[in-house]
């Protein structure tokens, strides 16, 4: 019931397939709202359309939140004192309440078929006015016996006023009241008349949604009246909109499952973090914001009316500010992770080599699935495979023999022979002064190619040092018998 001291919130989605992506803001505003009061956040299971219903969507849920380190107070897994927190397991409750109107005279049991229902929104269709059941009312009303639909009688046709958190003042004429159905011949309840019921029984004081439902707040509200509960706060959210910010955002443009973003390496600090941010803005520079400080930040008169762009660049930017705070070890399982099994089962793979070459990754890279399509391209072949040396490959600018690289490679082969491998630096300090004796691109550009075998590669003391320098000495005097073969 009620608690005038204590904010609540809830996040109520519907298990009919994945969270998408204004799913999750809801959950995030819901959440970080009550906790900036010390309220309560419930997670409810609205499952009482059982047809639409897909299987493993509540855990698909459960996975998602905390994926997103959002937990919650009282849930599907955490009843309250008002009983469970699926709509499917408070059936008696719905009857209760739907036998309080009846008995007010406020409900009655539906005596039209389907087809007669349909005939009569064609007939109102063919007239070109809108279709309202209310005008269609039976006088007199049959006893219920609990097998057909019940619907709610709208007790006065009114203009509606409200409040809401966001878009202020709002209203809506007599058009936009009518009876509806608030039980069905299965004895579900619908989404009209369960969430009412659950939010004043469960204590929601204020109630986060989008801007879909704001045509169907009167009915909303003629309910709450007939039922003498009193209204929540009610907070409209803008809607998501694709990169363009021209429409709301869709499929092709990223509104795809949470956890497909988990799958392709997004931090959940960062994807909190960006949606957070999507339609509200705390003000000030700062974007990139630890939980508890979006948590002390967050308020409701920040939240902007107009749509917020979902911008994929932007997410990956955020991202890479978030990586950028792993530890080493959080650095080395991240990367090590997105890694396709061709490179961890590769005849050099060893751990030494993959945390040496850990900075060159995580310099470039904003995603774990940016990694793996390196990966893939052979970028990082070098540090785990012999490379194939082509000759051709080996001769600078100005070369025009390939004998005119082994002298070279030699030289530098017996500098590394005598240099202490503790640092990519203290490689290139070695190398340093015969490069400027033979020509910066006459000595490296050989020494790359001997290494990795590739035109782009990190530098050629940066490989050294990953591939330490027995291995080091090995390739480039391979490649030596190689031009003197």
């Amino acid at each position: 019931m009620p608690n005038d001291n204590k904010v609540v919130t809830r996040f109520a989605p519907s298990p009919t397939g994945f969270l998408h992506i204004g799913g999750v803001r809801t959950a995030i505003y819901s959440y970080l709202f009550a906790k900036k009061h010390g309220g309560e956040f419930i997670l409810r299971i609205e499952d009482t359309d059982k047809k639409r219903e897909v299987a493993g969507s509540i855990e698909h849920i459960i996975e998602s939140l905390h994926w997103l380190n959002i937990d919650w107070d009282y849930g599907p897994d955490k009843p309250g004192s008002f009983g469970s927190c699926k709509q499917s397991e408070r059936l008696d409750i719905y009857r209760q309440y739907a036998k309080n109107l009846l008995e007010k005279g406020m409900a009655y049991p539906d005596p039209y078929t389907t087809q007669e229902v349909e005939a009569f929104k064609e007939a109102a269709m063919a007239e070109k006015r809108p279709f309202l059941f209310r005008e269609h009312r039976p006088e007199t009303f049959a006893e219920w016996d609990g097998n057909q639909p019940l619907r709610f009688k709208v007790p006065e046709i009114k203009r509606y006023h409200w409040h809401d958190g966001v878009r202020g003042d709002l209203e809506a004429g007599e058009e936009m009241l009518d009876d509806f159905i608030i039980l069905k011949a299965d004895g579900f309840p619908t989404y009209n008349f369960a969430h009412i019921v659950d939010d004043y029984e469960m204590g929601v004081t204020h109630v986060m949604r989008g801007e879909e439902f704001i045509s169907s707040t009167p009915k909303f509200l003629s309910l709450y009246d007939a039922l003498e509960i009193p209204y929540p706060k009610l907070v409209t959210l803008p809607p998501i909109m694709g990169p363009d910010g021209k429409k709301k955002l869709s499929k092709r443009d990223g509104a795809k499952d949470i956890l497909d973003y988990r799958a392709d390496g997004y931090l959940p600090e960062a994807m909190f973090n960006f949606l957070a941010l999507i339609g509200w803005n705390p003000g000030g520079e700062q974007e990139i914001f630890k939980l508890n400080e979006l948590i002390e930040l967050f308020s409701i008169d920040k939240i902007q009316r107009g749509g917020g762009a979902f911008n994929i660049e932007k997410l990956d930017w955020m991202n890479r500010q978030h990586l950028q705070a792993l530890s080493e070890e959080e650095w080395f399982e991240y990367i090590k992770n997105a890694l396709p099994e061709s490179l961890t089962k590769a005849s050099q793979y060893s751990e030494d080599r993959l945390q040496k070459l850990i900075p060159t990754i995580k310099e470039r890279v904003s995603n774990a699935k940016e990694i793996e399509a390196a990966a893939e391209a052979g970028e990082y072949d070098f540090a785990f495979s012999k490379p194939e040396v082509a000759l051709t490959m080996l001769t600078w600018k100005n070369d025009t023999d390939i004998n005119q690289v082994l002298p070279r490679l030699s030289e530098a082969l017996a500098v590394l022979k005598n240099t202490e491998f503790t640092s990519s630096e203290n490689i290139k300090e070695s190398l340093w002064s015969l490069a400027e004796k033979l020509g910066k691109g006459e000595l490296l550009w050989p020494l790359r190619v001997a290494l990795t075998g590739k035109e782009k590669s990190p530098d050629p003391f940066i490989v050294a040092y990953i591939l330490g320098k027995e291995e080091t000495l090995t390739r480039i005097q391979n490649a030596c018998d190689k031009i003197k073969t």
